[in-house]
């Protein structure tokens, strides 16, 4: 079988860049290995799916927007009314959520191969975020293990904050190696690290 290549390429050069000297403010990595499931539940089944999803995933999510749940190299986040990312790092995901979920409850669609998820955390993260994205990163405003759905210019993302300093990324391939120079250029006033 094929080996999925990360669309980065060449931009991806680990170490220090920018201005490293005093610190590093963000450490940015692409995390590999995992399956991202999109789901879209009819507005009449969300309790359905949404108990669903915890029975396949062990992530027990409530109905309220934005809302989301993280287990190590699990996470589960909704975006939109009615629409979850469901990610884990287990190539059976979309068959555990297609045992449970029926086409009369939501429709289920891989996007494993067409996104790429970029992992930004450090002290500086939700500055360097905010130089991005027209959101409040600030914790009160976006909690641990929430979700949003947002643009950086044409470049669509879905972003879930993982703690207090660490968010994932969900960009789409074909942008990933230019938003990953954009983002190094945002981070480059406070140091960052490439993991």
């Amino acid at each position: 079988m094929a080996e999925l290549q990360s669309p980065i390429g060449s931009a991806y050069v680990t170490g220090d860049h920018g201005n490293a000297a005093g610190g590093v403010g963000v450490t940015i990595r692409e995390r590999t290995g995992l399956s991202i499931i999109q789901i879209t539940a009819w507005s009449d089944t969300i309790p359905e799916v949404l108990t669903a999803i915890g029975s396949a995933t062990g992530l027990v999510l409530q109905n309220k927007p934005g809302l989301g749940r993280v287990a190590g190299e699990k996470s589960v986040f909704g975006f939109a009314p009615g629409r979850y990312f469901v990610v884990a790092a287990t190539p059976e995901l979309e068959l555990r959520l297609r045992s449970v979920i029926s086409a009369e409850l939501a429709t289920i669609i891989d996007l494993t191969h067409g996104r790429t998820v970029i992992r930004v955390s450090g002290p500086h993260a939700e500055w360097v975020l905010s130089k991005l994205f027209a959101i409040d990163f600030s914790e009160h405003a976006f909690p641990i293990a929430y979700g949003r759905a947002t643009l950086h210019h044409d470049i669509h993302a879905n972003i879930q904050r993982i703690d207090d300093e660490t968010f994932d990324l969900y960009v789409f391939r074909t942008f990933a190696r230019s938003f990953w120079k954009t983002l190094g250029h945002a981070a480059e006033e406070v140091g960052y690290k490439v993991e």
